[in-house]
């Protein structure tokens, strides 16, 4: 196994998880298998209980795992499926080793941060790093592990002058130790450090500083971590005089000093990357050749074909996007990206509107007139309004305006988690005329629950006591809008957090009243999916759909609100199953075994019959259809 350590330095924030995850997809251009590890050196055990203002959004994996952020990022640049152990907390490797220390497992000894903790943090990564994550029963020939917060800095005092230490160093010394300590123990050739940095620009005197970087690998370095490799963030690309000075000062050579500036979009990183030959950097440091296969050139045609779609998008698909987040775009990460794969396969520029929910209230009307009409102004300027997850009952009245907004006056509307709670509620309330229809989240004791809290949740611990992970949908009607995005199957798995769920014994009232229940789980009384038959697209899920969306894969549910947003859902759902294809072309055909005449399609017509019968099963994506 060989190992590539991203870490950072001069400030957070320079997109070390970006960068982690642009590295991963070079290396697995070459033909490698890649793995990823999350570090974050805070005392959470995990990422569930942290609010979106503290971390960003929380994460969600097939296995239930809430971790941070960046977890995302790898599953959609490398198309992975990881796991809760591939985030790595020091509130994780405590408990270990107290577990440990409790069953006796250190025979008496004396239980201290070097060697137990230090020893457990080597452990986790070996053994974690050899798990399958690409759907084949094969390890990985790489991991890339991000250590998250900055290192190599100091706060300089003016009575000390050798500096102090921040909290963010204090908390990850244990990490910086098991660290060094683990590039001795794989050894040469199976460790390379890269190093994020930032080159900044004064504006008084427009030079590239090299400077804090400078402080940066001197200070890494002085904590036993050698930078093989430098990733410098900056605005420009970096001048030939500034590479040839960090190498002088950083004793990293030239090849070696990769310029990361800044690009239109993030699918341009890894294509940066290749174009300075990284891949050849951090091939020569890890020896790839051991590993028993020789990596060939990067192939990146279709991240190139991606990032140049994306540049070339002009035409405009506005979101109202209604939270109570909408300060933190990291807050609703998942959901941004989600939106823009769907929408750059559409060839639409995504412009987002973001709502504070707040704002659209009668309240905010009379306190801050200037905020309410600001607000209502976006929401009826969009071409479809999205409403996302959440928690709590701030915001919650302008969010049900919204989904009323979005219902009365047929623009498409998405409702997700809470969103698809609200679009319940609004419809009870506007259309049966049950006035006083809630959510026993907001009012426990409402006379009219229409949503209610799940039976096997907890009151009384918050972390990782909600429904979790991945769960199945079934579709209980076969020509909804709904089932026809995912390709016509008869399920679907998607990934779920939540503590709440629509009440099953309103479900009858609420059909005879028009809305739809199209998906459920596989014990018919977990709602999963609404829809209005009637409306051009109102769609609300319980589940996630945004934690599986991918740049070359979007979230069928977004294509399908970008698609009505911009005019061209009917034009979708006529496609062979549904299927998305960046080209328009498909293979289709009717199921995945015995013989079969396969079509080539595009754009919802035969273009090219294939001769002959062609044995099934297919290599199909899920969906009866292979894009090509």
């Amino acid at each position: 196994m060989k190992y590539v350590l991203v870490t950072g330095g001069v400030v957070s924030g320079l997109g070390k998880g970006v960068t982690a995850s642009s590295i991963g997809v070079l290396l697995k251009a070459c033909g490698l298998r890649v793995t990823s590890i999350k570090i974050d050196p805070y005392l959470n055990t995990d990422a569930g209980t942290m609010s979106p203002f503290e971390h960003g959004e929380v994460f969600v994996l097939d296995d239930g795992g809430e971790v941070d952020l960046d977890l995302g990022n790898y599953e959609r640049f490398l198309d992975i499926k990881l796991t809760r152990d591939n985030n790595i907390t020091t509130g994780k490797i405590y408990q270990s080793v107290i577990d440990k220390e409790r069953r006796g497992d250190y025979l008496g000894k004396t239980v201290q941060v070097v060697p137990h903790i230090t020893d457990e943090i080597q452990e986790w990564i070996e053994r974690v790093a050899m798990n399958p994550v690409d759907g084949t029963e094969e390890p990985a020939d790489v991991c890339v592990i991000e250590l998250g917060g900055t290192i190599g800095d100091k706060i300089f005092s003016p009575h000390n002058n050798s500096g102090i230490l921040d909290a963010g160093d204090i908390e990850s010394m244990p990490f910086i130790e098991a660290l060094g300590q683990f590039s001795y123990r794989v050894g040469p050739g199976n460790f390379c450090l890269v190093h994020v940095s930032l080159v900044p620009v004064l504006n008084v005197v427009g030079e590239q500083k090299t400077k804090p970087t400078q402080h940066s690998v001197r200070g890494l370095r002085g904590l036993g971590l050698i930078p093989d490799i430098l990733a410098c963030r900056s605005t420009q690309p970096l001048e030939e005089h500034v590479k040839v000075k960090l190498a002088q000062f950083c004793h990293v050579p030239i090849p070696n000093i990769i310029n990361l500036h800044d690009v239109t979009n993030i699918w341009h990183i890894p294509l940066l990357l290749r174009d300075q030959k990284a891949h050849e950097a951090i091939l020569k440091v890890l020896d790839l050749q051991c590993v028993g296969k020789i990596p060939r050139e990067p192939k990146l045609a279709e991240w190139t074909d991606r990032a140049r779609k994306c540049d070339n998008c002009h035409i405009p698909v506005r979101i109202a996007m209604v939270g109570k987040y909408t300060g933190l775009s990291d807050s609703y990460l998942s959901v941004l990206k989600a939106l823009l794969h769907a929408s750059v396969a559409l060839n639409r520029k995504l412009v987002v509107d973001w709502v504070p929910s707040c704002d659209l209230e009668d309240s905010t009307a009379e306190e801050t007139p200037d905020a309410y009409e600001k607000a209502w102004k976006s929401l009826k300027g969009a071409d479809g309004v999205l409403v996302p997850g959440g928690f709590g009952d701030r915001g919650v009245q302008g969010k049900i305006l919204a989904a009323k907004y979005a219902r009365e006056n047929n623009v498409p509307y998405l409702g997700i988690c809470l969103g698809m709670q609200i679009a319940v509620i609004e419809f009870a309330r506007s259309i049966m005329k049950t006035n006083g229809a809630n959510s026993t989240e907001f009012d426990p004791s409402t006379k009219t629950p229409c949503v209610i809290f799940m039976p096997e949740g907890s009151k009384t611990h918050m972390g990782a006591t909600m429904r979790l992970g991945s769960r199945r949908t079934y579709f209980q009607v076969n020509k909804c809008k709904s089932a026809k995005l995912y390709g016509n199957a008869s399920y679907v798995d998607e990934r779920h957090r939540h503590r709440y769920e629509v009440n099953p014994d309103m479900v009858p009232e609420f059909e005879k009243a028009g809305l739809s229940f199209v998906g459920r789980d596989e014990s018919g009384r977990r709602m999963e999916i609404i829809e209005l038959p009637t409306h051009r697209f109102f769609v609300g899920a319980q589940f996630h759909p945004e934690f599986k969306s991918r740049p070359g894969k979007p979230s069928p549910l977004f294509l399908g609100l970008i698609a009505a947003a911009s005019g061209q859902l009917d034009h979708l759902l006529q496609r062979p199953c549904g299927v998305f294809s960046p080209t328009g072309r498909c293979i289709c055909f009717p199921n995945a075994n015995g013989p079969q005449r396969l079509k080539v399609y595009q754009n919802g017509r035969v273009i090219k019959p294939l001769k002959g019968l062609v044995n099934g099963p297919y290599p199909a994506t899920g969906n009866g259809a292979i894009p090509i």
